[in-house]
């Protein structure tokens, strides 16, 4: 393979996995899943403890990420709600500053159709395709759920993979649910991962065919025709459920390997109604059981030991061709996954599995030098890597769209002036949940303030606030917000909230420094109001306003 022949620009290989939790990488302290690849980057980067996403549920979040923006902000709060049109978002910055930024897997991005029709923008076009792929160029776009019902497909888009399953001889017409997603049973059905009952099959492919090492191959494919000055996004559909995976991976792990879950009874006494409707839910009452536990989360770590090997995979290809010099490696994740901790299953609530991501950032460049294999415990979002971007690749992060920060004093070893808390947002409006509680839509909204020790969790429609002390119980069990006895810590976190709320989001148009060089410059084109005789400004700004009269016209 040819060796990458020059010092080339700076490129990024971001690289994204669906629901993957902050703690089950060996990296982060996990006891039975051995993951050397992460544990590689983290050794060549820093491994950030604290980093926290805008909001513990895909879309929104994804669109925080990709916008540098907070949930309320950009305004795509759920799965599905458009991401609306003219919305800045990282290639825009990227590509100003010099870099191109393509799509490698999934974004969960819902196009702003109606806003593009409305402006007579085409879709086929370049500003069109940009402007339904989350500003990135795709490469290939797939993502992930292919379901078939009753009433149609889950997702109507063609799927690339399933396109590449049909060529590799699958034959069906959605391979990913009969082959991906299935494995089979003893009478030689198919056992659809679905079911949780079937989360200990393997699923019935080729593991080469399978959604992981496919994408692999796809990101190798675009860097080796890339050239210099890129960001690749490569976004893996797993280890999201459903929770199935192909031999060897498959029975990897077992019930021994399945930690005890994080929940006390405490939990269940005289809960907050909201957090209670999430542990009655359908996959809540799932996770509650032991035997789903020790078939899920096994499959769920097998499905991350094959991310860790593809990551080998790719990272094994940047060094033999020398890319590894010059490309600035990211690992992170959209939320994490409750897996029954807290009586809960799946994500969107604030406690640490679900909100808490890994997030790992390995610079070649010699100024990072002295950071690599540490850790750095501040209090970072999911916003943040989007002016670090920036900022990496030259260019001036226009702090005005962007409202995260850029990571990259703490990679060189600095202690920049940092903020004092995090903020998460949930939109419940379209869950079963919201209907449960009686809420109209514009009150199913949850916040979370996070100092690094307390935790507030807000709920608009009149609810009392849910409150942890994570120095006294990291394990988030104890909800002192059921009593005023911490009234002044939720009083002082309920202050950082309303902080936030006047952060100034939607002035997007003008940075303060067009305001700043703005100033005035009315008053040298001639726009003078105010004045009493024209002595208050220098003569030549009255110029053109004295001198002889010309012809008189009063008498006409």
């Amino acid at each position: 393979m040819a060796k990458n022949p020059k010092a080339p620009a700076l490129n990024i290989l971001f690289v994204m996995y669906d629901q993957l939790r902050f703690d089950y990488l060996s990296c982060a302290g996990h006891p039975h899943l051995h993951t050397p690849n992460f544990d590689r980057v983290a050794k060549m980067g820093v491994r950030f403890t604290n980093a926290y996403v805008q909001s513990p549920i895909c879309g929104a979040s994804r669109m925080s990420f990709y916008t540098g923006r907070y949930v309320s902000s950009h305004g795509a709060q759920f799965n599905g709600f458009p991401l609306r049109v003219g919305e800045h978002t990282m290639g825009d910055h990227l590509r100003r500053a010099g870099m191109s930024c393509a799509l490698i897997g999934k974004t969960h991005m819902k196009a702003d159709d109606a806003g593009m029709a409305r402006l007579g923008i085409d879709k086929d076009s370049i500003i069109g395709v940009r402007q339904s792929e989350c500003g990135f160029d795709p490469w290939v776009r797939d993502d992930g759920l292919w379901g078939a019902g009753p009433d149609g497909l889950y997702d109507e888009k063609r799927s690339p993979y399933n396109e590449y399953l049909k060529s590799r001889g699958y034959p069906s017409e959605n391979p990913w649910a009969d082959f991906a997603n299935a494995g089979i049973d003893a009478s030689g059905n198919k056992a659809t991962g679905w079911m949780f009952a079937n989360a200990d099959r393997p699923a019935n492919i080729r593991e080469e065919d399978s959604e992981t090492p496919w994408l692999t191959r796809e990101a190798i494919e675009f860097i080796k025709q890339a050239g210099d000055g890129w960001c690749a996004h490569v976004s893996y559909i797993k280890p999201h459920w459903p929770y199935i995976v192909p031999a060897p991976y498959h029975d990897m792990f077992g019930p021994d390997h399945v930690q005890k879950p994080a929940r006390h009874a405490m939990e269940k006494e005289d809960p907050h109604p909201i957090y209670d409707v999430y542990m009655h839910s359908k996959v809540s009452q799932a996770f509650q059981r032991d035997d789903v536990r020790d078939k899920v989360i096994p499959a769920y770590m097998g499905l991350i030991k094959q991310c860790d090997d593809q990551l080998g995979a790719l990272l094994d290809f940047l060094d033999d061709t020398e890319w590894m010099d010059n490309t600035m490696i990211v690992l992170t994740s959209d939320h994490g996954d409750y897996l029954g901790d807290h009586w809960l299953g799946e994500k969107e609530l604030f406690h640490d599995p679900s909100a808490k991501i890994p997030m790992i950032l390995y610079d070649p460049r010699t100024a990072a030098d002295a950071t690599r294999g540490t850790t750095c415990d501040a209090l970072v979002e999911a916003i943040d890597l989007a002016p670090t971007f920036v900022e990496a690749a030259g260019g001036e992060v226009a702090d005005h769209i962007l409202e995260g920060r850029s990571l990259l004093p703490w990679l060189r070893g600095e202690t920049p002036e940092w903020r004092d808390f995090v903020i998460s947002e949930f939109d419940y409006s379209p869950t079963a949940q919201c209907t449960q509680l009686g809420l109209a839509p514009r009150d199913a909204r949850l916040f979370m303030v996070f100092d690094g020790r307390y935790k507030l969790m807000h709920a608009e429609g009149g609810f009392r606030p849910m409150l942890f002390d994570l120095q006294k119980d990291p394990e988030e069990f104890d909800d002192l917000g059921k009593s005023d006895r911490h009234r002044d810590e939720i009083d002082r976190l309920y202050g950082y909230l309303a902080q936030w709320g006047r952060r100034l989001s939607q002035r997007t148009t003008r940075s303060d420094a067009d305001i700043e060089a703005s100033r005035g410059a009315s008053l040298r084109k001639g726009i003078l109001p105010f004045l009493v005789d024209g002595t208050e400004v220098p003569e030549e700004l009255t110029a053109l306003y004295r001198g002889k009269a010309g012809k008189s016209f009063l008498e006409d």
